[in-house]
């Protein structure tokens, strides 16, 4: 038994942090355009962008993992879109990834837009007199001026997404093998009285977390205004 024990314990353990990565870097593009656009642009509605970006910050996990669970299911908006090109989301580890990034969403554009607001714009600005377009300033300067401060917010929407639970057990479920991750597994073994088995994958979980946000504390702690 304890070996089916140790046996799924290591299972869940890399599962989860292969989700979480997964998770981390396919959100990692669209974060960081959002970012920037909210860093460099003014436009009309702008802060509703930014309260939509914010939102799962402040709202119930379990009330954001409904809302995925109606677009997603398969009686959902785009489920029986999904279903009919042979996608199957809710209650795979699809339903995981999606909860984690969806929840790690705004620390990550948090992060980036606070490097983005560090590098100054008369650096941009100094380029484009210059004669470089809109894209080069971004590629070569912008984007590696506030290197750190995204590579900090990386850290810590991937420290996000190791921990999430409420959206993931709506979304995915906790089915052993398939979609239990850390956070579910420890509930799960709390619930059935077996903090025996809830203890070890705690440890893990603290140590992991708190690992990648302390990295990603110093990385940020680190960065200076570019001037």
């Amino acid at each position: 038994m304890s070996g089916v024990f140790a046996s799924e314990t290591a299972w869940t353990i890399w599962f989860t942090l292969r989700v979480a990565a997964l998770a981390t870097i396919l959100m990692a593009a669209p974060a960081l355009a959002v970012a920037w656009l909210l860093s460099r642009k003014t436009w009309t509605g702008k802060s509703v962008v930014e309260t939509l970006v914010a939102l799962p910050l402040v709202m119930p996990p379990v009330a954001t993992g409904l809302i995925l669970l109606k677009l997603l299911g398969r009686r959902g908006i785009l489920g029986p879109a999904l279903e009919r090109i042979g996608i199957d989301v809710i209650f795979t580890w699809k339903a995981v990834v999606i909860a984690m990034m969806v929840m790690s969403f705004p620390l990550l554009v948090r992060g980036a837009r606070i490097a983005f607001d560090d590098v100054n714009p008369r650096l941009e600005q100094m380029a484009r007199s210059l004669g470089a377009g809109e894209a080069r300033v971004l590629f070569t300067m912008t984007l590696p001026l506030a290197t750190r401060g995204i590579v900090g917010g990386l850290l810590l929407a991937f420290a996000r997404a190791l921990g999430e639970f409420g959206a993931t057990v709506l979304v995915a479920g906790n089915i052993p093998w398939k979609t239990s991750t850390m956070s579910l597994a420890i509930y799960n073994f709390v619930q059935i009285g077996r903090d025996d088995r809830a203890w070890p994958l705690l440890a893990v979980s603290v140590a992991i977390c708190f690992l990648a946000v302390w990295i990603g504390e110093t990385v940020l702690n680190r960065r200076g205004r570019l001037v």
